[in-house]
């Protein structure tokens, strides 16, 4: 923030100056878009503009807790020459990697302290956030040296991540994502959020990671459905704006699930780091420009118009990468209706879901009420229009304002006659 300074204080209450008027800057630098401004000769009225400028790292990072590596400890300082921590850390991931994550963290000279938490969609709330709160209180934590770590999935981190913009205003945090879909989504962008009142992160902040650690040998332990949960929002950036990613996941989807993005094979291993690359690289090319979401019109917001109703209704039914390719088979089916996208686009796009096993019908597309009620929620997020991404071909996307319910209605009726499949079915 800039201020000029008032050197005399009877600049306030006099008004001596000729050129002062309701509407004109009594002090600040002259400048639109900085700045302390009044609007009054009498000073009884202020704007303060400000900018606080944005910056965090995410690294690719194999075998991350290799005792040689020092990443992890990056972020914040170490204060007498003492590194301490609080970890915070997925359930699951903790029986496959704790013993791992302690013996780096001992190896390292580290005083830490482990908080495990069983993480899914139900427990996304705010009582989860409200005891991990507790136990960085009973640890004690430096507000700006000490980050937080958090290693899990999408859902950890969000919750992490709000409790990190929320604890004592502000407390750096470092994600280390242990799924596909916190890879390449979760753990890039700035979001945090718990579940609310029946509603997909309803309650959430703007509050990025400063550092973010991709370790894709994580994904070795995932289950097959959690790679095809990730690799629907790979999908996503596929279908916005990169064709070459789409014919990746066209051509070597199988191998990317069969592989778990391991590099087996020379092929596998050579597909697995563009892939990942690309889409990494498109969601941040997305993300940069418009971190706040000052802009509401977001190409990655494609497949999340109908799916948060959808995902919470359907709860534990759906992961949140399968909601989503079941609203962008839906949106698909739009575009093409609307001459956007050929029959065989649209054909490859539902052809490439079956591939990547991913679900592109689910038996809630059949209460309109319920697809009604997401259109109307998603409109009053997007601050009272649709901005609903549609598919313009393979690699392109445009936005509307005028999709109806009877459009809605016929879409999942050519959607159900394609013989989409269905969610639960993992073939």
């Amino acid at each position: 923030m800039s201020v000029s300074p008032i050197e005399d204080s009877s600049q306030l209450v006099t008004g001596t100056d000729p050129g002062l008027s309701r509407g004109l800057p009594l002090t600040g630098p002259g400048d639109d878009d900085a700045g302390l401004y009044t609007f009054s000769q009498q000073v009884d009225s202020w704007v303060v503009r400000t900018s606080k400028p944005v910056s965090y790292e995410i690294r690719i990072r194999d075998d991350l807790f290799g005792l040689s590596r020092t990443d992890l400890f990056d972020a914040g300082a170490a204060p007498e020459g003492r590194i301490r921590r609080f970890v915070v850390i997925d359930a699951d991931v903790d029986l496959l990697h704790g013993d791992r994550i302690r013996a780096y963290l001992d190896h390292h000279g580290a005083e830490y302290e482990i908080c495990v938490v069983p993480a899914n969609e139900t427990l996304k709330d705010f009582d989860t956030a409200a005891r991990i709160v507790r136990e960085i209180d009973a640890f004690g934590i430096d507000r700006r040296r000490e980050p937080v770590i958090v290693i899990g999935g999408g859902v950890l981190m969000d919750i992490v991540g709000l409790v990190g913009s929320l604890y004592r205003r502000g407390t750096p945090f470092v994600r280390v994502p242990t799924t596909l879909i916190g890879l390449v989504d979760a753990g890039v962008g700035a979001k945090t959020g718990v579940n609310f009142n029946g509603h997909k992160n309803r309650l959430g902040t703007y509050f990025p990671a400063d550092l973010t650690l991709l370790d894709r040998g994580f994904l070795a332990t995932l289950d097959r459905r959690h790679i095809g949960n990730g690799l629907a929002e790979i999908l996503k950036i596929a279908l916005i704006k990169d064709a070459r990613l789409f014919n990746l996941l066209e051509q070597y989807g199988p191998v990317l699930l069969d592989e778990k993005f391991q590099g087996v094979s020379e092929r596998g291993d050579l597909v697995a780091e563009e892939v990942l690359r690309r889409a990494i690289h498109g969601m941040l090319e997305e993300l940069q420009p418009n971190l706040w979401e000052a802009k509401l019109e977001r190409t990655v917001d494609y497949g999340h118009t109908f799916s948060p109703t959808v995902e919470m209704r359907a709860l534990p039914e759906l992961l949140h990468g399968e909601a989503v390719c079941v609203d962008m088979a839906l949106t698909t089916v739009l575009g093409w209706r609307r001459g956007l996208l050929s029959a065989d686009d649209r054909d490859r796009v539902l052809a490439v879901m079956r591939g990547l096993e991913l679900p592109s019908w689910d038996p809630l597309l059949e209460d309109p009420s319920l697809l009604t009620a997401a259109l109307q929620d998603t409109v009053r997020h997007r601050n009272g229009k649709q901005r609903l991404p549609l598919p313009d071909g393979i690699g392109g996307a445009v936005f509307v304002n005028d999709v109806t319910e009877d459009e809605i209605t016929r879409a999942v009726r050519d959607l159900r006659e394609l013989g989409s499949t269905r969610s639960g079915t993992h073939v």
